[in-house]
């Protein structure tokens, strides 16, 4: 088997059952990951630089196709449902012998790299690719090893991504011929049908979100900023804003999309950043739109001009979840080490297709939980597969329901508990519309939204009047810099305030359904903060 490289680890793909390749290239620097993936008619090179790629029929995860092996070693700690659904060990043993045979005599494609910037809990996973361009997206995903780590670079976690393979359910339990396939006891994720590279990023974040709250770590769905008053945590989901808020160029940006919080402080999973660029322009979102004109990054789904090469970030033919995948060094005030000392404020990202959340709210403590809980925000057509073209309501717990195989009630109570030990102002920020829902209304000004956060994190708005939501019972400031104070009351921005009052209590009892399963697990305080259905 030919290998090429700079460096090859001595713990080889053998191992794995990896033989008879075409050739395994390992940890290639990025011109060469440009030159192959061009050369195999993987992608096309864009103006300025950037690589930009098709993924096909899957634009995003495949959320009903990922399942994780029941064993014994995990089998009690895994929340078994809808999203963490069981598959038997001997369907992940079919699948993956065929899938090393299937790989037999074609090219590989292999990155070590480590999850996790604190050393003190950081993974060591390697990633075995059959696109060249998928091996570039995560290395500009990951943290990358040090040379002399990579010469002793021992794996604790594999993903083998073969896109090119399809599983068959009859064979195989899976759904469909997509399938992502988690195994604790043998320490390996199987990823086929798809070649959508956010599939890669989710396992390794699924890995540590198991693997972490054991070390009394809370792994989050959030982006992390720090500036003149500390560090802020930015949970939400995708969609809601986590990385184009976090991207301010006032403060130093830690990461975008996924840490952990431990008793050092917070650090980031990723060295890279995965920013969805639809409509993005270079007025609203400086930082991010430069990175998709440059030479290093992966672009998914992007449309090019094949003439001038010129990109379109406003066309939306291929999917609504256009994506752009970077080094976070790409942003000009990125930390340089991934780490944050503990937090002082916490923003709850949501993005309310009803339109009838206000845009910023003070929690409680005891609201905080809540809304951590419920991790509300709503989807719109195009993000994920099998979604029609209705915008849907989500309570995803934790803000990260898909990617948490623990029972939520482990990762609320590590954050209840860091909460009391170390004290943070939380904020329910709705990144959503205003003046109407969704198709009625419109979404709200990213300046007017950047207005309010940036008040929130300075302390501006902590001695301005507020008022009650009556359907939500949550703190609404009446005035802040650099905001219409109409703005700040959703009811008045909607033509017809019944109408508004109809949808709030519609919401409001959504909230109430969902928290029914969640009560067991919390005490009255928290509870008593739900909504009251005000007549």
């Amino acid at each position: 088997m030919k290998q090429t490289g700079a460096y090859v680890s001595p713990h080889g793909l053998d191992k794995l059952g990896l033989t008879n390749l075409g050739a395994a290239h390992w940890n290639l620097p990025v011109p060469a990951l440009y030159e192959a993936a061009l050369s195999r008619g993987e992608g096309m090179l864009a103006d300025g630089g950037p690589l930009c790629v098709l993924t096909g029929q899957h634009t995003g995860r495949s959320v009903n196709d990922k399942f994780i092996v029941k064993e014994p070693g995990s089998e009690k700690n895994i929340d078994w449902g809808n999203i963490n659904r069981p598959i038997e060990q001997v369907h992940f043993e079919g699948l993956r012998r065929r899938m090393l045979a299937y790989l037999q005599n074609r090219d590989v494609y292999v990155l070590d790299t480590f999850g996790g910037a604190d050393p003190a809990y950081r993974l060591p996973v390697r990633i075995v690719t059959e696109h060249a361009w998928q091996s570039l997206f995560a290395r500009n995903m990951f943290l990358r090893p040090t040379p002399d780590e990579s010469r002793a670079f021992a794996p604790e976690f594999t993903i083998l991504c073969a896109p090119g393979f399809s599983a068959d359910p009859k064979l195989d339990g899976t759904r469909s011929e997509t399938f992502i396939l988690m195994n604790f006891a043998e320490r390996m994720v199987l990823i086929g049908g798809t070649s959508y590279a956010g599939e890669i990023k989710k396992s390794v974040f699924s890995i540590l979100n198991y693997l972490l709250p054991a070390r009394d770590v809370l792994p989050m769905h959030c982006s992390v900023n720090v500036g003149d008053q500390g560090a802020a945590i930015f949970f939400g989901l995708s969609g809601t804003g986590k990385t184009t808020l976090s991207a301010d160029a006032r403060r130093i940006l830690v990461g975008d999309d996924e840490h952990g919080w431990s008793e050092h402080g917070l650090f980031n999973f990723e060295g890279g950043c995965y920013a969805k660029v639809i409509n993005l322009s270079a007025e609203a979102e400086p930082e991010i739109y430069a990175t998709t004109q440059r030479y290093g990054t992966v672009l998914e789904n992007v449309v090019v001009d094949p003439d001038t090469r010129r990109l379109d970030l406003n066309d939306r033919r291929y999917t609504e979840n256009t994506r752009g995948c970077y080094p976070i060094d790409f942003i000009p005030n990125a930390s340089p080490n991934g780490r944050a000392g503990h937090p002082t404020s916490i923003i709850m990202l949501t993005a309310d297709a009803f339109g009838v959340l206000p845009p910023i709210a003070k929690l409680t403590p005891d609201q905080a939980m809540y809304h951590f809980l419920s991790g509300y925000t709503a989807r719109v057509a195009g993000t994920e597969k099998g979604m029609g073209s209705e915008p849907q309501a989500t309570f995803s717990t934790c803000f990260g329901a898909p990617f948490m195989p623990r029972h939520p009630s482990v990762y609320a109570r590590l954050l209840g508990q860091k909460m009391a030990k170390h004290g943070a102002t939380c904020w329910l920020v709705n990144t959503g519309w205003t003046g109407g829902g969704y198709g009625a209304g419109y979404r709200m000004p990213i300046q007017h939204t950047r207005a309010l956060v940036n008040a929130a994190l300075e302390g501006k708005l902590d001695n301005v009047p507020t008022r009650i939501d009556a359907n939500f019972g949550i703190a609404v400031p009446t005035a802040c810099p650099g905001v219409p104070e109409e703005a700040l009351n959703p009811r008045g921005t909607w033509k017809d305030g019944q109408a508004y009052d109809s949808k709030a209590r519609e919401l409001a009892g959504r909230f109430n359904d969902n928290f029914v399963k969640f009560e067991p697990y919390v005490d009255g305080k928290v509870k008593a903060a739900a909504p009251k259905l005000a007549a």
